[in-house]
């Protein structure tokens, strides 16, 4: 192996956590511990805000 070979397993390894750890916190912003959608259950509060 070559050290140009070593390299590139370094970067795919990098590149591949990267895009796990960006994946991984936009799904922690959009959800909450229970599974559910922030932004839809912010939506359905003040809907239900307006009706009363």
């Amino acid at each position: 192996m070559s050290i140009g070979d070593i390299f590139y397993i370094i970067a795919i390894v990098v590149f591949s956590w990267m895009t796990f750890a960006i994946i991984r916190g936009n799904f922690q912003r959009k959800f909450n511990e229970h599974g559910e959608r922030i932004d839809l259950i912010k939506k359905k509060s003040r809907d239900n805000q307006r009706k009363e």
